[in-house]
């Protein structure tokens, strides 16, 4: 045990490496980052950019983005500044998307791993509950769970992390069950070790890889759909996220497109970025896509 203990810190400092050194030689995974980089900044600086309610009426309706210096992307047909929208906006999106994906993390690795750890009728039942959650549309699922409880934005990121939990599920299912019969975790059972020990030291960090790719996907998910939900008009109308903008702009779509232009530019954007680092951090942690790289290729030769 302890062998395996001391090699597990250099086998993580080497899988970090490798990633960085991946990631830094893919350029749409870069790109990525930086996007992804920026949009982070922004949210975390939007306070001190622009102070106060972002709701309050502080220039004249609909000016054009570059008309007035002081409001860089114009104003709303009520005088709301866009621009400060757009970067309080951001750390509500953001906020959802981490929030609900660390949901759905914490909901789909407790089912799945303990439907692939333990097999039997505690995986049967697991499948069954999972497949149920499949069944009904993530969206639609969202939706009900809103309109039955109210747009606020505790009840908004609680639906969508309960409506995308299955698919971490099912993949955290699959490498419990790859990994359940290894030598590792047959050297530590001989060892006297826990289901609990076993479960969370030896198996899941093994398990993890995909699942970090997949976090990613939920993040963009999680984002699209409560920007959905905002244009339906079932957001919380308290606060300011990029869809409550578009949905807000709609009606003025063809004399100011750009108050739905530029926060639909802002989401398309960190959509964008969080596919391109996914696919990224899968070429870094996938161990087949690894060996078949092309920069891995060209060091081989």
């Amino acid at each position: 045990m302890n062998d395996h203990a001391n090699r597990s810190g250099p086998e993580v400092v080497s899988s970090v490496a490798r990633a960085s050194s991946v990631l830094t030689r893919y350029p749409a995974a870069v790109i990525g980052f930086f996007i992804l980089a920026f949009m982070c900044c922004l949210a975390l600086t939007a306070s001190a950019l622009f102070p106060g309610d972002p709701q309050a009426m502080v220039a004249p309706p609909l000016l054009f983005p570059g008309e007035d210096s002081d409001y860089w992307f114009g104003s709303d047909s009520l005088g709301r500044n866009v621009a400060a929208g757009i970067a309080h906006g951001a750390r509500v999106s953001l906020g959802i998307g981490v929030v609900s994906a660390t949901l759905s993390l914490v909901i789909g690795i407790a089912v799945g791993a303990s439907a692939g750890f333990f097999g039997g009728w505690i995986d049967r039942l697991m499948v069954r509950i999972t497949e149920v959650f499949q069944t009904i549309p993530a969206f639609l699922l969202v939706i009900v769970i809103v309109v039955i409880g109210r747009s606020s934005i505790y009840t908004i990121v609680f639906a969508i992390g309960l409506a995308s939990w299955p698919i971490i599920a099912r993949l955290v299912r699959a490498q419990f069950r790859s990994f359940r019969e290894a030598d590792f975790v047959m050297a530590s059972r001989s060892l006297g070790c826990g289901n609990f020990y076993i479960i969370f030291h030896e198996i899941l960090p093994n398990a993890l890889p995909p699942v970090i790719v997949t976090t990613s996907v939920l993040i963009a998910t999680a984002i699209l759909i409560e920007s959905g939900l905002s244009f339906l008009g079932l957001g919380d109308p308290n606060i300011v996220t990029w869809g409550s903008m578009i949905g807000e702009g709609r009606e003025q779509l063809r004399t100011a497109w750009y108050l739905t232009a530029i926060p639909g530019t802002f989401i398309v954007l960190t959509v964008l970025a969080l596919n391109l680092l996914g696919d990224g951090l899968n070429d870094a942690l996938n161990p087949r896509l690894r060996t078949t790289h092309p920069i891995t290729k060209s060091r081989q030769k």
